[in-house]
């Protein structure tokens, strides 16, 4: 099985890479911070992916998570445990705020946009990659238990410690339009992105599938809701 998933990769994907979706992410955030950037990741927890390291990039580099782990995250200057609908800061500290794989985890996201807003400098940005509800993995993880979610992961080389509660209330475009408008931002570019399907990658059958689902929402526009990744850019009004 190992060979035909090996033979998948190579023949269909042969441009994406592990992380692939973080290392996407990773080019829009680093468009928008400059030396003099003071920078927040929103939900940083303990540091586990490479790609949302901009120590060297930034001026300062904070962060702010549930997660205690957070105080020792070494892509941190300074982290600092927190709910993200009260974050430790002052006002307008920020010239960015990036957030991945956290917005699908939010119980109040309002509560949490206008925090955001508060401690972004006037024209700041913010950032975040969360998964687009109606694609068949959010759609699946809310019908199925925590303890499902957990049990995927796993499969997937990703640690139970690692594995939340999911939302999805802010993982569709119109919400994050809604939602933006509300808490005095403007959306600069919202993307819906398909690309190598990771959930289905633990054996060939499933990849398969996985692959051909993959073709279908990209071959029109009008399937684009359907699409994994949903990756948003705001600003904060002036």
């Amino acid at each position: 099985m190992g060979s035909v998933v090996e033979w998948i990769d190579s023949s269909w994907y042969s441009a994406y890479a592990k992380n692939w979706d973080d290392a996407m992410f990773r080019e829009r955030i680093i468009a928008h911070i400059k030396p003099d950037s003071v920078v927040l990741d929103l939900g940083a927890g303990a540091g586990i992916v490479a790609q949302m390291n901009f120590k060297g990039l930034a001026q300062k580099v904070c962060g702010v998570d549930l997660d205690p782990r957070v105080v020792d995250n070494p892509m941190l200057h300074e982290g600092r445990v927190s709910d993200a609908r009260g974050i430790p800061y002052e006002d307008e500290v920020f010239d960015v705020v990036f957030s991945d794989n956290v917005f699908e985890h939010l119980d109040d996201p309002l509560s949490v946009y206008k925090e955001v807003s508060r401690v972004l400098k006037p024209g700041g940005v913010l950032l975040f990659k969360t998964p687009n509800k109606w694609h068949y993995m959010p759609t699946i993880a809310r019908l199925t238990p925590h303890g499902f979610h957990q049990f995927v992961n796993r499969l997937r080389g990703r640690a139970e410690a690692d594995t939340f509660p999911t939302r999805y209330r802010t993982n569709t475009k119109g919400d994050v339009s809604r939602l933006a408008a509300e808490a005095g931002f403007t959306v600069e570019r919202i993307e819906r992105i398909e690309g190598r399907p990771e959930y289905l990658r633990m054996t060939w059958p499933t990849y398969l599938a996985g692959a051909l689902y993959e073709r279908l929402v990209n071959s029109t526009s009008l399937l684009a809701p359907f699409r994994i990744l949903l990756v948003g850019t705001l600003r904060k009004m002036v």
